[in-house]
């Protein structure tokens, strides 16, 4: 005899129905409780946790309305919303069952019941709830990993005019849903200006999703975004929820925007313009409510000229435009980053407080910063975790040597680390910093790049 891991309340003022259900449950139940008065109900529920209520439509108040056992209905779901509740009934009203069920009620029995059903109600009710709390649990997790999340990338630091531009040009979108367009060279910290947006937008407690689109092969476009029916293609085992499902209700980003196939913009433009989706396999249009922010670090404005890029789409895309400027238009903020990225990291690496000396900051600010701000950030955590003293000086920070004049690279030695990383560095520098065309021209996809950037400190 299976024992179902699951508390119950009965509550019903029938002392025949109550002994009748304790004797039965109590075989297959870890804990049965039963109450015959439902003014108890609030202080039991506020004591114990039920996965399961069973209650009676009919009190003595009222002996066949049914009236009563919906108000205490309402009340248990007042006191816990994820609570499941099945009515008993003795008078097979179907009418009144399905209004139980539209005001709350998982489902319902009649009595006298029949036991294996009663079971089986009560099994995939215990089921119900634990789905529930577990997806409350999730919820409760999501939110706090944004809110820890939004609070990492709220620490968009900058004193200089272009910074504040940038600021301002935030609070006066966020509210908004206007589309949004990111300008700026990789590393610049659009992603961060990105997450500001929707931290301060009305749809900061819903999702936040990014999506790659340079990752994006034609093959997973349509299913990474739209979705798919099980069966659909080879791999579809399940049917899956595109990322513009997933994001409805909140704010999507589209990365690397710019490196998007003609082909595939015209799909993009498309669901943009219906503001609907539609699964691969099926043919219902799903529709959705998504803030769309994108970002490029390609000339995109170039790339309309070039018939590169649909003028449509773009029209569709940057209602409004923000430009972020590199590191080097920014020089003055160049200390206030490195004080907070030597916080950040020696809290990370559990090392005392490090100060830098002015003569390694004057070096910091004359350099080109070619990765721009994430190049900042690895050099300052390689330097914290690479030097024990409490003080940084110039030679603590491994940064590139210039740019290679037109004619080649010229090297001092010819260590294959050396070597690469000034390969790497000349490419970077002559994409502009656009890791994607780098890595494209390098041979390399963009994450064994991004490998060897930071293992070069780049």
């Amino acid at each position: 005899m299976t024992t179902l891991n699951g508390r119950i309340l009965v509550v019903d003022d029938d002392a025949d129905v109550l002994q009748a259900a304790r004797l039965y449950l109590k075989q297959h139940l870890a804990e049965v409780h039963t109450e015959s008065n439902p003014d108890k109900i609030p202080s039991l529920l506020a004591n114990t946790d039920y996965d399961v209520i069973l209650l009676d439509m009919n009190f003595e108040r009222d002996v066949s309305s049914g009236q009563e056992g919906l108000d205490w209905l309402e009340r248990i779901l007042q006191i816990d919303p994820s609570a499941v509740v099945v009515m008993i009934t003795a008078f097979g009203d179907v009418e009144l069952a399905v209004r139980a069920i539209k005001d709350g009620a998982t489902d319902f029995v009649l009595k006298p019941w029949q036991n294996e059903k009663l079971l089986a109600t009560i099994s995939a009710g215990i089921n119900l709830r634990r789905s529930r709390t577990q997806v409350a649990s999730l919820k409760s997790r999501e939110k706090q990993l944004s809110a820890d999340l939004g609070h990492q990338f709220h620490d968009f630091i900058g004193v200089s005019p272009g910074i504040r531009e940038v600021f301002a040009m935030v609070e006066r979108v966020a509210r908004t849903d206007a589309n949004i367009l990111l300008l700026g060279e990789s590393g610049t910290g659009k992603e961060l200006v990105a997450r500001e947006i929707h931290r301060q937008s009305p749809r900061s407690d819903e999702v936040f999703m990014t999506v790659d689109m340079g990752a994006l092969t034609d093959t997973l476009f349509e299913s990474e975004l739209f979705g798919h029916k099980k069966g659909s293609f080879t791999d579809a085992r399940e049917d899956r929820a595109g990322r513009f499902e997933m994001a409805s209700g909140g704010t999507l980003f589209l990365d690397e925007i710019g490196n998007l196939p003609t082909p595939l913009q015209a799909k993009l433009l498309s669901a943009l313009e219906t503001r609907t989706v539609t699964r691969i396999g099926s043919n219902t249009p799903i529709p959705i409510d998504v803030r769309l922010i994108s970002a490029t670090n390609m000339p995109v404005h170039q790339m309309v000229a070039d018939d590169r890029f649909r003028q449509d789409l773009l029209y569709r895309i940057n209602t409004v435009e923000i430009k972020i400027p590199p590191l080097r238009e920014r020089v003055e903020d160049i200390p206030l980053l490195v004080d907070h990225f030597l916080i950040l990291y020696c809290r990370k690496y559990n090392k005392p407080r490090k100060r830098v000396t002015s003569s390694a900051v004057t070096r910091l600010e004359k350099y080109h910063w070619p990765g721009n701000v994430r190049e900042l950030q690895h050099v300052i955590e390689r330097s914290v975790i690479m030097t024990d003293s409490d003080s940084l000086g110039s030679g603590d920070f491994l940064l590139a040597a210039p740019a290679a004049k037109k004619e080649g690279l010229v090297f001092d030695n010819y260590n294959l680390n050396d070597v690469e990383k000034a390969v790497i560095q000349k490419t970077l520098g002559k994409h502009s910093g656009n890791v994607s065309q780098a890595a494209r021209e390098l041979g390399l996809t963009r994450t064994s790049l991004y490998r060897r950037m930071q293992k070069h400190g780049l």
